[in-house]
């Protein structure tokens, strides 16, 4: 086997890990005893610590390269901070399934709302994507009422994926010259302090195993596949990255079967391979087109 083929076997490996890992990463909705806001804040706490080491022992300085970019790491932060408090809100409403199937609405989002950034028209293909998975999403809701915590986790779970939506897309344009950890490491800082004035526990009354817990989030499922995936971008294409990012609601929900014995019913899969193979359709389509 040669050094390049040899270099995508482990670059693959490192991406299905990484997806793996932000799959298992809703399963803590359940797991930890608190509030959406929080567990996104103690992961955070950890998470920026983790990232802030990975840095500099990749030898590169913890600075940005201009004042403008400390004001565009604020905005980015505090757009990431909604995005996990409604990602773990949507999934203590609901389920770890229905939580990560209606935040993979953000695919088709993406393609959606990105020709207002490129100025590009949108394809009649998009809007067919978009309708599919807006029926995808119709087939997991029990019933059209807000006061149903079903459906209340599934609206949060698609303004969690607004919010990551309008984090990627800015982050591209704006913020795509730092590393994933180096980006992440400011993102995180800044959730800290955009979430603290508003927790709800004191730090002194949460468990040791809870403390565990949100140890584990933080360094296993936080800073640890945001490495893997930087490492993996080194050795593959983007279209594969791409892809193998959309088994993320697959991986989440087998482990939410295995871990905490979640199961599915015919509607969910149904609504749920709906909106993944629409994500998967419109990952392969955008590639083609930025080729």
């Amino acid at each position: 086997m040669n050094q390049t083929a040899s270099n995508k076997q482990s670059g693959l490996l490192e991406l299905h890990l990484a997806v793996l890992l932000f799959g298992g990463t809703a399963l803590f909705s359940k797991l930890i005893p608190l509030g959406a806001l929080d567990i996104t804040l103690l992961r955070c706490v950890v998470a920026a610590f983790v990232l802030a080491f990975i840095v500099k022992a990749s030898k590169k300085k913890l600075s940005l390269d201009s004042p403008r970019d400390y004001f565009i790491a604020l905005g980015l932060g505090i757009i990431v901070s909604l995005h996990w408090v409604t990602y773990f809100a949507s999934m203590q409403f609901s389920s770890v399934a229905i939580g990560m199937i209606a935040f993979f609405t953000y695919p088709v989002m993406t393609v959606l709302i990105e020709p207002i950034f490129t100025g590009n028209r949108i394809q009649r293909g998009d809007i067919i994507s978009g309708c599919t998975v807006l029926l995808g999403v119709i087939l997991l809701i029990p019933e059209a009422n807000l006061g149903n915590d079903i459906t209340m986790g599934i609206a949060l779970g698609i303004l969690s994926a607004a919010f990551f939506t309008a984090r990627n897309l800015l982050h591209k344009k704006y913020f795509s010259a730092y590393s994933g950890p180096h980006a992440m490491f400011y993102q995180t800082g800044v959730a800290v302090f955009f979430l603290a004035p508003w927790h709800t526990i004191a730090f002194s009354q949460i468990e040791l195993n809870t403390w565990w817990l949100d140890l584990l989030l933080g360094v296993m499922f936080t800073a640890a596949p945001h490495a893997l995936f930087t490492a993996a971008l080194r050795h593959l294409s983007a279209k594969t990255v791409s892809l193998v990012s959309c088994l993320q609601p697959f991986y989440g929900a087998v482990l939410a079967l295995l871990f905490l014995g979640e199961q599915l019913d015919i509607k969910t899969t149904m609504g749920g391979l709906l909106v993944v193979a629409t994500a998967i359709f419109e990952t392969q389509q955008n590639r083609k087109i930025t080729k």
